[in-house]
């Protein structure tokens, strides 16, 4: 069961019956009592017709015996203003709701058999002040039940008063049967009863269907999830709908993932490559020297073996920086000024000059990390050294928001097909790999990802000179 409402498909298609049904009975109900309402309005009006057709008979001074009390087999009464019955229908046997419940009148008859008649205005504070021969225009309506000729059914009564000449005030009762509101409201209750759990069944059913139409996509996506992940093979892709619907959408969006994590893996997996393969060669060369040392210990080659450690000790250095990158360590919020840092970053270092074209305007200060961006100038100087045939210039300035630093030199230059691949990791150009003093080809990837991470961009173009200009720019402090 758990494991059945687990399921969006069984959870929609309870919250879309279930909200039909909440519909439904609020929908049903507004009808039952609309209905209903509307059939006590009729029977009110009905009973109150009967009982004005009496009242107007009283009226006119019509006795009691010649009023049309049995039309329609309907209950009437006319009750005087001591609350004695002085007429009621022939057939009448029993009747509750109208206060009066003897079904048998006692009128005072007369000589004439109109009644004793009354020379009082004294019932006029009994209720609605009336004339003699005036009918009220208040109608009191109420419910109860009556027993005509042996059948008892529920009824709506009127009572309409009226002002006689000689028989003073007087109330009408009559009674509208309500047995066909009762038909009415039963009916629609036992059509509501049967129908709805039907149309429930069926908003069910259909919810179901359509909802498994829907998200089979999704199963197929999930399927497909799932047998990348048994198999391990990022080269898989899942099946995109062609609905043009959020589905289709989480499909895109899962295949741009999974080429991204494809890109992740292999951009990984060959940085393990070459990151072994770059630190195979010094450490067989300083392998091979302490083996031959440990025989003949006077063919040591102790300058060699130095050097071969300085630069397993960088590659090291340059691992763990790339790896720090690439966890996503953020960089130090401390002021910088890069004027400062270049010319830093360049004493010492032959043919290699400084300009700071910002100076007179207060310098240009950034924030971020003092030995990361050191890191970066340091190797885009050591790049610009190994190219360059005699000189290397540094400029500094400030470009609106950004500040810029330029590293130009006037070697051979980069081609252009070149200048993104070369911030690759582990990548070098031939004419980089030709020379003795090349490095492994992380330099310029650690400098890229650095400039990144302090949110600025580190691009090359051709120099002046005709050689390479390798430009950083980064945020203004």
């Amino acid at each position: 069961m758990s494991r059945l409402f687990g399921s969006v498909r069984a959870r929609a298609t309870l919250a879309a019956t279930l909200v039909v049904a909440v519909a439904l009975v609020a929908a049903g109900a507004a009808v039952l009592l609309s209905l209903r309402s509307n059939l006590l309005g009729e029977a009110g009006t009905q009973a109150e017709r009967s009982a004005r057709d009496v009242a107007t008979e009283l009226a006119v001074g019509t006795p009691y015996a010649d009023l049309s009390l049995d039309v329609d087999d309907r209950p009437v009464q006319v009750v005087d203003e001591e609350g004695t019955l002085v007429a009621a229908s022939d057939d009448l046997e029993r009747i509750t709701g109208t206060g009066v419940e003897t079904v048998e009148p006692r009128p005072a008859a007369s000589p004439d058999g109109t009644g004793d008649a009354d020379d009082g205005d004294d019932d006029d504070d009994a209720g609605e002040p009336l004339e003699a021969g005036e009918i009220g225009e208040r109608t009191t309506v109420s419910d109860g039940s009556a027993t005509i000729d042996g059948d008892t059914e529920d009824y709506r009564f009127a009572a309409v008063p009226v002002k006689t000449e000689d028989r003073g005030r007087l109330t009408v009762y009559a009674g509208a049967p309500l047995s066909a509101e009762h038909g009415a409201v039963n009916t629609a209750l036992t059509v509501m009863l049967i129908g709805f759990p039907v149309l429930l069944a069926v908003v069910g059913w259909v919810t179901w269907l359509v909802t498994r139409r829907a998200l089979r996509p999704v199963e197929g996506i999930r399927r497909e999830m799932a047998a990348i992940t048994a198999s391990e093979d990022l080269a898989r892709r899942v099946p995109v709908p062609g609905t043009h619907d959020e589905v289709a959408r989480l499909a895109s969006t899962t295949n741009e993932t999974l080429a991204a994590l494809q890109t992740s893996v292999e951009r990984q997996r060959r940085f393990v490559a070459d990151a072994s393969h770059e630190l195979r060669s010094p450490i067989a060369s300083l392998r091979t020297q302490l083996e031959v040392a440990a025989a003949h210990p006077e063919l040591l080659d102790l300058d060699g073996a130095v050097e071969d450690t300085v630069r397993l000790q960088h590659l090291a250095a340059d691992l763990l920086l790339l790896a720090r990158l690439d966890a996503g360590e953020r960089p130090a919020d401390a002021r910088v000024d890069l004027a400062a840092l270049a010319r830093e970053e360049a004493g010492g270092r032959a043919g290699v000059s400084v300009r700071d074209d910002a100076g007179a305007a207060g310098g240009v200060t950034v924030a971020g990390s003092r030995g990361q961006l050191g890191r970066v100038l340091a190797n885009l100087l050591d790049n610009a050294q190994r190219h360059a045939r005699s000189a290397v210039e540094v400029s500094v300035r400030r470009d609106g928001d950004l500040a810029v630093v330029g590293v130009a030199d006037d070697g051979e230059g980069v081609p252009e097909a070149d200048r993104e691949r070369i911030f690759e990791r582990f990548v070098r150009l031939d004419a980089a790999r030709s020379r003795d003093d090349g490095g492994a080809g992380l330099g310029l990837a650690i400098a890229r990802d650095v400039a990144v991470r302090h949110g600025g961009t580190l691009t090359v173009h051709d120099a002046p000179a005709g050689g390479a200009l390798f430009e950083l720019r980064l945020p203004a402090a």
